[in-house]
């Protein structure tokens, strides 16, 4: 050990003299994060993004993007003597010829599935506890585009074998590029190298592949660490309200050796869960399909579902056209798989900042909110949820009307009013609920948890014994936050500001005022005044859009809290 150990004591000494790298490791080492296992969910996307590098390495090796028409003569017999591409005649050679391709195949497909499924539940658990807010924003815009590029990749992945329904999804990928106004022929043009898909250039595959295996990878392998790693490190971790949690500090595990253990525990079982899924349930059968041809229609074709949105949006919308000197505008495709989903991700990125906004506020948040105690917020989140829900469902109206046996019109109409409808329905339903929630956590507050203990009185009366709230139960129920509340009413002098007359100002007041709704019964927890959680004397004043008086009474400290953490 002690000729071994020199060398090595010096080869450490030499880099960290140079680096500082056992000060980092220290500081590495002793990071905290806090103990919830809805924190996990992006380290599903982390790991299932690592799944899908390493079965993609092994895919490379044997695929051949090419357009060159080959006759198939593998194993597969029911394909045999078939002209097809280099491209789909690879893939049948690497699911039946190839030792392990099947598997390889049907893994990578897994893992792209469950690497979208965790980045959106997980940009769900983010919405509905506002963890976007100050100073995460920008880590939110991040985690917006590793969605879209997210979609982008497994669009591309599935389109590379040229069978019969990756031929399909691009034709309609074409057909979306043609809609654009004045740059949509130029576009498509442009990306397929031709006219789809008589004139187009045998260098499209190709293109794609490396679009698929190295410009996507290559902007994921740069924003997954900055956005799951460097930006959480830096700015700090968020956790849910508990018993001594507050803004200024971090409760939970050092990342070594508990939260290490854990995270490489978690790994291992989204590796297994992924390859029992590749090994027992078929994905993406691209034999049965055959090579593609633009003759031919396959019924029942569904994309992956997390692209069902865009068929859903674009089979429900009206056969609407507009044609203008000679020009025509397809409004029954740009509105539906343009318009629609540039609006629906353009508010999602936009919302930390209209949140501040219309709340006016400018603190640091590192607590995350309980659902039921942003009542505004989780309404608007469930009815993006419903909308989008039902996006994705109408993109198989064919095959619910075929399995119900009931008339396809019937089911366009029935998603076209809901899409209308569905929303709003969602947002009353749910914050009805949260508004129950919260006069529940007021109960809770005054009368205490029931017991299941029923006493009877001297003078014959039963009542319920209940509890008082443990310390605990306290913090979570009193961890609703106090937001500043905007006004349009005059100053004390009866001035009205002329802010108050912009169509900007009343926008913003009523959405702040939205956002404020209370309980109609609540004089407990979250009451007016008299409550835990009473707006006091004088907190929010009433000129927020006028001289400024109003500003929140603890909008005082605007520099970021110390990194306190306090380890279990």
């Amino acid at each position: 050990m002690g000729a071994t150990g020199k060398p090595l004591e010096s080869t450490a000494k030499a880099i960290d003299d140079r680096f500082g790298m056992a000060k980092f490791g220290t500081s590495v080492i002793k990071k905290v994060f806090p103990d919830h296992w809805s924190f996990l969910l992006g380290e599903i996307a982390l790991y299932a993004f690592v799944i899908l590098l390493a079965t993609g390495t092994f895919l490379t090796l044997f695929f051949k993007p090419g357009m060159n028409p080959v006759v198939y003569d593998g194993s597969y017999e029911a394909l045999r003597g078939v002209k097809m591409s280099e491209a789909y005649a690879s893939t049948l050679n690497i699911t039946f010829d190839v030792r392990g391709g099947l598997l390889m195949r049907q893994m990578h497909h897994w893992a792209a599935v469950i690497f979208i499924a965790a980045i959106m539940i997980h940009a769900l658990r983010h919405f509905f506890t506002g963890s976007y807010r100050k100073p995460r924003e920008l880590n939110w815009l991040i985690g917006m585009g590793l969605f879209v590029l997210a979609l982008l990749e497994g669009f591309a992945g599935y389109s590379l074998p040229d069978d019969l329904l990756s031929g399909s999804g691009l034709r309609i990928a074409a057909g979306v590029m043609e809609s654009i106004p004045l740059v949509g022929s130029y576009l498509t043009m442009f990306v397929f190298g031709g006219e789809f898909p008589d004139g187009m250039s045998g260098d499209f595959i190709p293109r794609l592949y490396i679009v698929h295996v190295l410009l996507v990878p290559g902007v994921l392998l740069l924003l997954i660490p900055l956005h799951g790693v460097i930006l959480t490190w830096v700015v700090k971790h968020t956790q849910f309200p508990g018993p001594g949690r507050t803004e200024r500090n971090v409760v939970g595990y050092q990342f070594f050796p508990v939260f290490m253990a854990k995270t490489m525990a978690f790994f291992l079982a989204t590796a297994t869960v992924t390859a029992l899924l590749a090994t027992f349930l078929q994905i993406n059968p691209v034999w049965l399909f055959g090579p593609y041809d633009p003759s031919a229609v396959s019924a029942g074709a569904q994309p992956d579902w997390y692209l069902g949105f865009l068929e859903g949006a674009l089979r429900v919308m009206p056969g609407w056209e507009l044609s203008f000197l000679g020009y025509t505008l397809s409004l029954n495709v740009f509105i539906p798989a343009v318009v629609v989903p540039g609006l629906f991700f353009t508010a999602l990125g936009a919302y930390p900042f209209l949140e501040r906004w219309y709340l006016k506020d400018d603190r640091y948040h590192h607590t995350l909110d309980r659902p039921r105690n942003a009542p505004f917020r989780t309404s608007l989140g469930a009815a993006g949820v419903t909308f989008y829900g039902l996006l994705w469902a109408a993109g198989g109206n064919d095959v619910i009307a075929s399995q119900f046996n009931v008339s396809l019109y019937a089911t366009t109409w029935f998603f076209r009013v809901t899409l209308l409808a569905g929303p709003f329905v969602a947002y009353a339903i749910t914050h009805r609920i949260c508004m129950g929630l919260q006069r529940r956590d007021a109960a809770l507050v005054e009368h205490g948890v029931e017991t299941g203990i029923i006493v009877q009185s001297e003078d014959g009366e039963f009542e319920e014994v209940t509890r008082p709230l443990t310390e605990a139960e306290r913090s979570v129920v009193l961890s609703k936050k106090e937001m500043p509340r905007l006004s349009l009413e005059p100053d004390e002098s009866g001035v009205v500001s002329p802010n108050a007359l912009k169509l900007s100002s009343r926008l913003r007041v009523r959405l702040n005022e939205a956002y404020h709704r209370e309980p109609s019964n609540g004089n407990g927890a979250h009451g007016n005044g008299n409550g835990a959680h009473g707006n006091g004397n004088g907190a929010h004043g009433n000129g927020a859009l006028g001289n400024g008086n109003g500003r929140h009474a603890l909008e005082t400290a605007h520099a970021p809290e110390p990194d306190d953490e306090t380890v279990r």
